[in-house]
């Protein structure tokens, strides 16, 4: 067996075996390489003409428009998960083709189509996708056929997804090209398989056989299918790295300030050029950017328990020699964090506290964890799985309001994350901080499959741009014609399972028709707004308005006026005609929810 190529670095590794008009995979595991994305951007530039696929393209990823260096793109979302979920001005035009051709799935159909590009199957079959705008213009790549079984039913086909390279960073390899990687794990290994010439990796560190031999059950990519790598400490970087310690290798948190700076940059007055000219251009290899990062904010990244400040500097020597230019500080600061990091999940507070009113937003999540609440209650749900935003919010309180009353339910996410409970304080669904609290970690197959697809018992909380009253919902395209985000994992859930959507009202918002179908809405059971929940009893059926929360100034005389008050509300703030005959008078925000609420939310990031 050929051994992989051990490059130098990055930049080095790309140029030796990316090839101008690839199709170059980065792995969403969930950590991303992002620092061999940046230096394909400063390889090739916009001669690359690559054709990219990858979970998601947000941060980090957007230098891919930047730097011109992807013709086309194949993802699930295309815009900014941080601080909040929300569109991106650089692919506004992106239905028009600007920056790049924008292939558009859902998350798990992605997935399946990599699964079958590494099993070599000639279709990947999906139970989502149907009766969607995002099952449109896919010729020769997705296929509606007569169900063998039943003729009468279509089943959904997708061609296999099958790049020429796949991009991985993992926590260490050795030199046969073995990679470990630690759950939670994305999409796993399926592009590594799928990838027609191989994998092309960096890792925090490069170890022995030997060491590696300790650890065959964290090999996750085997060495036949690497064609180089190199060591490129926090190579994931501004997204995290679990490393749980493994080989006693530092793993770190996502760099929040840093995923905001990007989105600075992005929605100001130079679109991102700034920002790209400052941390990918300029820089000029990783090693530079590890100093541009400097010291103190590497250390201040730590993963809690997984080590002892840069534990790279022993057998790297890109890491002693920034360490020779740099000061201890960043080690003290690493060792600081640790010290104070708990352990364990925030404890929530015993008793309300007063508190000022609760905000329209806030008002919207109590509804929204009511609501999510009553339904599994009522129906017998044992999983939450939540879309990014208010929804996972929503869910995440209700989890809480559930425990408090007796009641267990598994909050999922669609990374991996299964029975988590969140880190109080850390409101990012995908957080590495509530990875150490979940009762299982996985990958995107076994939750959005496995969890949700295949459990009769699990309750999606999705988000709406728009929504109209057959439940259909709009994340994609905007009333005038600017993209929005695109599905992620909406699509699958929406598709499979029973849902409950949380949406602040707008009449922008609840539409008469979405102008764009990205989920399915024969499967949504309640919408909540801001001032009440909308229900209806079949999936064929309109929505009706069936509780009412008056604005906390606002008076009630009685079933009349709470009739009125509603009705008003629906004309007023919404585009749906929903009858409200029967509507019930919503109990005010209590003090006990707004607690609990903020004790998640502490920063008031949803407030």
């Amino acid at each position: 067996m050929s051994r992989p190529l051990i490059a130098a670095d990055v930049d080095e590794l790309v140029g030796r075996l990316v090839r101008p008009g690839d199709h170059v995979h980065l792995a969403g595991t969930p950590s991303r390489p992002n620092a061999l994305t940046y230096a394909l951007c400063r390889v090739f530039g916009a001669a690359g003409r690559l054709t990219v696929s990858t979970t998601a393209v947000h941060s980090s990823a957007h230098a891919l428009a930047l730097s011109g260096v992807a013709k086309k793109v194949i993802a699930g979302f295309a815009g900014d998960t941080y601080p909040s979920p929300r569109p991106n001005p650089l692919y506004a035009r992106l239905e028009q083709g600007e920056p790049f051709t924008f292939e558009a799935w859902s998350l798990l159909s992605y997935v399946q189509r990599l699964i079958a590009g590494a099993q070599g199957a000639p279709y990947a079959v999906t139970g989502s996708l149907a009766g969607t705008d995002l099952a449109e213009d896919k010729p020769g790549v997705l296929h509606r056929v007569p169900d063998p079984a039943d003729p009468g039913r279509e089943v959904t086909l997708l061609a296999p997804l099958r790049p020429d390279v796949t991009l991985v960073h993992g926590v260490a390899a050795d030199e046969d090209g073995n990679i470990a990687l630690v759950p939670p794990l994305g999409e796993g290994a399926w592009a590594a398989y799928a990838a027609r010439r191989g994998v092309i990796a960096s890792v925090e560190r490069i170890v022995s056989r030997e060491e590696m031999a300790q650890i065959p059950d964290r090999v996750v990519i085997p060495g036949q299918r690497v064609l180089g790598l190199t060591a490129a400490p926090l190579g994931a970087h501004p997204q995290s790295l679990r490393t749980g310690g493994l080989l006693g290798i530092q793993g770190y948190l996502d760099d929040y300030a840093f995923l905001e700076e990007i989105v600075a940059s992005c929605h100001g007055p130079e679109r991102g050029s700034d920002w790209y000219r400052d941390w990918v251009a300029q820089p000029g290899s990783h090693e530079g950017y590890l100093r541009r990062l400097g010291a103190e904010r590497r250390a201040a990244l730590a993963e809690p328990g997984s080590g002892e400040g840069d534990t790279y500097a022993a057998e790297s020597e890109l890491w002693q020699e920034i360490h020779r230019s740099e000061s201890a500080a960043g080690q003290q600061a690493a060792r600081q964090r640790q010290s104070t990091t708990p352990s364990e999940p925030a404890a929530m507070p015993d008793r309300p506290a007063p508190r000022r009113p609760a905000s329209r937003q806030e008002r919207l999540i109590v509804l929204g964890a009511r609501a999510v609440a009553e339904q599994v209650r009522t129906h017998g749900y044992d999983t939450l799985l939540a879309g990014i935003g208010t929804s996972h919010m929503a869910a995440w309180l209700a989890a809480e309001l559930l425990r408090t009353g007796g009641h267990d339910v598994k909050v999922v996410a669609e990374l991996g994350m299964y029975g988590f409970t969140p880190q109080a304080g850390d409101v990012y669904l995908f957080s590495l901080l509530h990875a150490p609290h979940s009762e299982m970690l996985a990958g995107i197959p076994e939750i959005l499959g496995g969890m949700v697809a295949a459990n009769p018992r699990a309750l999606g909380v999705l988000a709406a741009a728009e929504i109209d009253q057959s439940g259909t919902i709009n994340t994609s395209r905007g009333a005038d014609g600017r993209w929005l985000t695109g599905s992620g994992g909406a699509n699958d859930i929406a598709s499979s399972t029973d849902c409950v959507v949380i949406a602040p009202s707008s009449r922008r918002r609840y539409v008469d028709q979405v102008g764009y179908r990205t989920s399915p809405g024969h499967r949504v059971r309640e919408v909540v707004s801001d001032f009440g929940r909308f229900t209806r009893t079949a999936p064929e059926g309109g929505f009706r308005l069936a509780t009412w929360l008056p604005a906390d100034d606002a008076g009630n005389d009685g079933v009349q006026d709470t009739q009125q008050q509603a009705a008003e509300a629906v004309a007023t703030r919404t585009s749906w005609q929903a009858d409200v005959a029967g509507v019930m008078a919503e109990k005010p925000v209590t003090d006990e929810e707004l607690t609990l609420l903020r004790a998640l939310d502490p920063d008031g990031r949803y407030r």
